[in-house]
């Protein structure tokens, strides 16, 4: 269940109990004023979780938020305990798939709890990096949330530049020479966009609010570092609207060029089909065989009807290759 749990002293890591920072499970631990406390669990049970939420006095309400790991990306506060929500995603480029999962994090003013549900993010090797900013983890909690969530919206970015790369791919296709089916992956490649807006979309207001320091929660100092995360969501969020706009306008592009094709076919089956009419229609003028009808006891009728056949269709076939239907 309990994936680390640190007690963090001006910035440094302090060993628990005799150095193993499993041992006290999930107690927890006095601190000085200015310390806190991270425990960092994964794929929680019910009881688990509900053991955690009594060592913290976590609300009830965010405890079944933090249980169901199909939550919307939301900030809540309840009592002193700032509750975020944050969905991770990583890109699959061989299924053209984004995949997702879920942070949870519970921020007090001398502990972090985070849950995370799914594969997604691996936070120890965030806690790792954070452990060698000391100056960040100075500013305790919200130091942490700043780390995280930096992190998830970093992972936004490369999720963003992998679409963009299979976009440019669907843009080739659907203006190459070569007959493409592609609608089938642009609508593959928007739903996943549609994935990735739903994770985006619901933190820029919140981080707006961190950014300019008029949460509650967030002091000015703080509000710095968020900035840079509210930057990268905004130009995430940019990037997932202009590529939402584009595979909209490859698909009617896409689209246009099957109705120009379905024309070109045409032609060629209407150019065709005249070629073959007008050899057919003199073919039943002199298969008549009235006794009256000019020609029909010439010695060189034959050969004329079909010279005459091969003549016309030879001409239709110039007409229509000049005409460009052929």
């Amino acid at each position: 269940m309990i994936v680390d749990n640190a007690l963090y002293h001006r910035g440094k890591r302090v060993p628990l109990g005799d150095g193993d920072d499993q041992s006290l499970g999930s107690a927890r631990v006095p601190c000085d004023p200015g310390d806190f406390q991270w425990i960092g669990i994964h794929d929680p049970s019910p009881e688990e979780l509900e053991l955690i939420a009594g060592t913290f006095d976590l609300h009830p309400l965010a405890v079944e938020d933090a249980g169901d790991s199909h939550q919307r990306p939301k900030v809540d506060r309840y009592g002193d305990t700032l509750f975020v929500v944050l969905k991770t995603l990583w890109y699959v480029d061989e299924q053209d798939a984004v995949e997702t999962g879920e942070i949870n994090m519970f921020v007090g003013h001398d502990f972090v709890v985070t849950v995370r549900h799914g594969q997604g993010i691996d936070l120890s090797g965030a806690r790792r990096d954070l452990e060698q900013r000391a100056q960040v983890l100075e500013h305790g909690p919200m130091g942490v949330l700043y780390a995280i969530c930096d992190r998830v919206v970093d992972e936004y970015e490369k999720v963003g530049a992998a679409l963009e790369v299979d976009v440019d791919e669907v843009e080739e296709s659907v203006f190459s020479p070569a007959r493409t089916d592609d609608s089938s992956r642009i609508y593959v490649l928007k739903r996943e966009i549609a994935e990735v807006r739903r994770a985006v979309l619901p933190l820029r207001e919140p981080m707006r609010k961190f950014a300019m320091g008029v949460h509650p929660d967030i002091s000015a100092e703080n509000a710095t570092y968020f900035r840079d995360v509210a930057d990268h969501l905004q130009r995430v969020s940019e990037v997932i609207d202009n590529l939402d706009g584009l595979l909209s306008t490859a698909f009617d592009a896409h689209l246009a060029r099957i109705s120009v094709q379905q024309n070109e076919d045409m032609r060629k089956i209407s150019a065709g089909a005249a070629i073959v009419v007008v050899p057919t229609l003199i073919a039943g003028v002199y298969g008549m065989n009235f006794d009256t009808m000019p020609e029909l006891h010439w010695t060189y009728g034959y050969p004329y009807a079909l010279a005459l056949m091969a003549g016309v269709g030879y001409a239709l076939y110039l007409f229509f290759k000049r005409s460009g239907w052929l």
